[in-house]
């Protein structure tokens, strides 16, 4: 559903007022986010912060339009037009999945069968204005891979071919739920590394959720997040490059 823009809007991609998520009924309901107000603005890279259980990954799900809000509101605004995802049906929010936003997962959900390349071509194969599978996998680094199965490739090389099939459909925004959850140290650098590319080079709008307290300092603002709330609310005026990054 298509809305005039509000006055603070234009400079946002996202826009949430009072968002409430409860799961459940009677006793067994559990309120998941109680009452989130948020604006994240175009290229922005924002890290969502908090424990297991803080509500993240629902804030998140509402954002992509993988879920849906118990009340407030939740937009994303797109050449100027505010567009309601709380309000919106099914096949509104599977039109803006495809063409609008790309995820990222703790788990890469490849298709075993098929190469890396083949992997991303999937997307591109169905993208309205998509980038060619090679020069996404050379985003991220893969050039050299591209033509290797998924079981040939490290854990960290197939979190980096997800990062391609994600960005592949030039998404406006990127959401990336525990990207380096199911890595070491060292290899989550890689795939940060890679996020970080495809935020400084695309200017895609990013927002990666961690219980990695170090991540943060790559972020140009942090959110942190408590017991379904935005608790605290940072800008770091001198970011760091994931490359320095130590947890």
């Amino acid at each position: 559903m298509t809305q005039p823009p509000s006055p603070q809007s234009h400079e946002c991609v996202f826009i949430a007022q009072n968002l409430t998520k409860v799961y459940g009924e009677g006793a067994a309901a559990v309120q998941a986010l109680r009452g989130i107000d948020l604006r994240i603005t175009p290229g922005e890279f924002v890290v969502l912060l908090g424990a297991s259980g803080s509500g993240k990954s629902t804030l998140l799900n509402i954002l992509g339009g993988l879920d849906n809000a118990t009340a407030g509101t939740a937009q994303w605004v797109h050449q100027g037009e505010a567009h309601d995802l709380t309000g919106a049906s099914d096949a509104e929010l599977t039109r803006y999945r495809r063409e609008h936003v790309g995820f990222v997962f703790q788990f890469y959900n490849l298709i075993p069968s098929l190469t890396a390349l083949e992997n991303v071509a999937l997307v591109t194969d169905i993208a309205q204005d998509p980038m060619r599978p090679e020069d996404a996998l050379a985003l991220v680094g893969l050039t050299d891979r591209m033509n290797h199965f998924v079981s040939q490739l490290s854990g960290g090389e197939q979190q980096r071919v997800a990062i391609a099939r994600a960005i592949a459909k030039r998404p406006q925004v990127l959401l990336c739920d525990e990207p380096t959850g199911a890595l070491d140290c060292a290899t989550g650098i890689v795939v940060l590394q890679a996020i970080e590319r495809v935020n400084r080079e695309l200017g895609t709008t990013t927002v990666v959720i961690t219980h990695n307290a170090p991540i943060a300092d790559m972020a140009d603002r942090v959110m942190r997040m408590a017991d379904g709330r935005i608790v605290d609310i940072q800008v770091n005026p001198h970011k760091v490059a994931a490359a320095t990054l130590q947890w």
